[in-house]
């Protein structure tokens, strides 16, 4: 570990390629979060993110005609940090078997499951993703844990749940061919354009909403990924 290294440290490497600090925690065995590339056990795991459009635009500025860019992206700018201060660099693609990043990320802040489906926090709602994590063999001094419930457990209404022109969110699951049968179709250009009704229809977060060109980057990496096994 380079002299200083600290989750302010972390947070403002991540600052510098357009990246957020979501959380950190102390893993335990059950965590199964891997060692270091020397063995190491890993004391420490920040998770990396973005937050709102931030991301974005460095992403934009750097981008490279390639296979699955911002995946590829993630890459060039988390391992360059992690080698930086001595750690290792974890990702939430290049599976199966894929990294537990969502209960990792329960264990890193105030995420819980939206009746949607996806995380949600208390200040930037559904508009976040994880890209990363970092891991250090270091036992890093962390913040205070963040308790505050999920602002679902409060939402009386619950609009994400009654937006979806097709209805394939609902509480018992995710009607993942429905959904990509609408947003396929010029019926569902709105949920391209401008990202899942239901997502928006959160109130929580509003502020971070994604611009349009990253909700059709994100929504079309989508269809992308998954029509083809829909189809076969």
């Amino acid at each position: 570990m380079q002299p200083g290294v600290d989750l302010a440290a972390v947070e403002a490497a991540l600052g510098d390629v357009g990246l957020s600090l979501l959380g950190a925690f102390h893993p335990k065995p059950a965590d199964a979060v891997p060692p270091l590339a020397d063995g190491r056990p890993t004391a420490t795991l920040a998770i990396a993110g973005n937050v709102g459009d931030t991301m974005w635009r460095a992403f934009e500025r750097d981008r490279v005609d390639e296979p699955n860019p911002l995946d590829a992206w993630s890459r060039r700018v988390l391992e360059p940090i992690a080698e930086r201060l001595d750690g290792h660099a974890l990702f939430p693609f290049g599976g199966p078997p894929y990294l537990p990043f969502q209960r990792w990320a329960q264990r890193a802040g105030p995420y819980a499951p939206s009746p949607i489906g996806p995380l949600i926090h208390p200040d930037h709602g559904l508009w976040h993703a994880f890209r990363g994590a970092l891991g250090f063999a270091a036992r890093l001094p962390l913040p205070l844990p963040d308790d505050r419930p999920s602002p679902c457990e409060s939402c009386a209404d619950k609009p994400c749940l009654s937006t979806c022109p097709v209805g394939a969110l609902q509480p018992g699951g995710y009607d993942v061919p429905t959904c990509v049968a609408h947003i396929s179709t010029p019926a569902g250009e709105d949920c391209i354009a401008l990202s899942c009704r239901a997502r928006r229809a959160c109130p929580v977060g509003r502020i971070y909403t994604y611009s349009a060109k990253q909700s059709r980057f994100h929504m079309s990496a989508f269809v992308h990924a998954v029509k083809p096994a829909i189809d076969s």
